[in-house]
């Protein structure tokens, strides 16, 4: 076991990798096109109107008696599984990207420092655009998808990937960097792991939502407030990766990374 645990961590960048992916996907839900129609999204994925949305997550039970404490437990168990299935459904996209990342780098591996480098400056001009430093025309749309039914649970997989496809231009700078992490991992299994620890990030917060914590309503209120802020901060975390990438660093922090790792193993052993 010990073995195993030496070698995944000198096989790649992932103990560094994954957080940024996770921080990323967070990051990426306070974008445009996600966070101000997320009532909109689970209305979609669970048949409810946009009212019955709100009174779910907002847990409005008083004065209503027994039934309507039942109404809204009902409620909030369709609106947990139609964000998990949504969820699952805007992950595969992503993961499937991951996967396709990583698969190229195998057939590139000649060329993998020179494409390194472009994906990391492309980073870190999408990074100075997602922080609001730069203006790229159509990076802060999605692609709309009109006229789709709430057909309800049955459909949210399908929904979820749907959207996940119109989301891409508009969470662009931070799928990039992860594409780019993916790309340097080498492999469609770790790929596909940053890619899902990415929609991981991105999904936690429908989740919550979906759950009824009124404690999850206030955080999102409180950061939506501040969106500017977090985008910018998540800009800039973006355009320090693709600095790493493109100078070459983020292979030397990754190498003394896991030297301290595999040393510090080894002396407990």
């Amino acid at each position: 076991m010990g073995d195993a645990f030496a070698e995944t961590a000198a096989g790649g960048s992932l103990l560094l990798a994954v957080p940024v992916a996770l921080i990323a996907g967070f990051v990426s839900f306070f974008s445009p096109c996600v966070l101000p129609l997320v009532p909109g999204y689970l209305s979609y994925a669970t048949g409810m109107s946009a009212a019955e949305v709100v009174d779910a997550t907002g847990g409005r039970t008083t004065g209503g008696g027994a039934a309507t404490l039942e109404r809204t437990r009902v409620r909030r168990g369709r609106l947990l599984a139609g964000s998990l299935l949504f969820v699952a459904g805007f992950a595969t996209v992503f993961v499937l990207l991951g996967v396709a990342s990583a698969s190229i780098a195998v057939w590139f591996f000649e060329w993998r420092r020179t494409l390194t480098v472009v994906l990391g400056a492309l980073t870190i001009v999408l990074g100075l655009a997602f922080a609001g430093f730069l203006r790229i025309p159509g990076l802060d749309r999605d692609v709309r998808i009109h006229k789709i039914p709430s057909v309800g649970l049955l459909a949210a997989p399908g929904l979820g990937f749907l959207f996940g496809l119109g989301w891409t231009p508009c969470v662009g700078p931070t799928l990039v960097a992860i594409t780019s992490l993916a790309y340097n991992e080498g492999t469609a299994g770790r790929g596909a792991l940053l890619s899902g620890v990415y929609a991981l990030g991105l999904g936690i917060p429908f989740v919550l939502i979906a759950l009824g914590f009124g404690w999850s309503m206030r955080a999102v209120g409180w950061l939506r407030k501040r969106q500017v802020l977090v985008m910018r901060i998540g800009g800039l975390m973006l355009v320090a990766v693709g600095v790493l990438l493109v100078t070459g660093w983020w292979d030397v922090v990754v190498q003394d990374l896991q030297r301290s790792l595999i040393s510090g193993f080894e002396v407990g052993v």
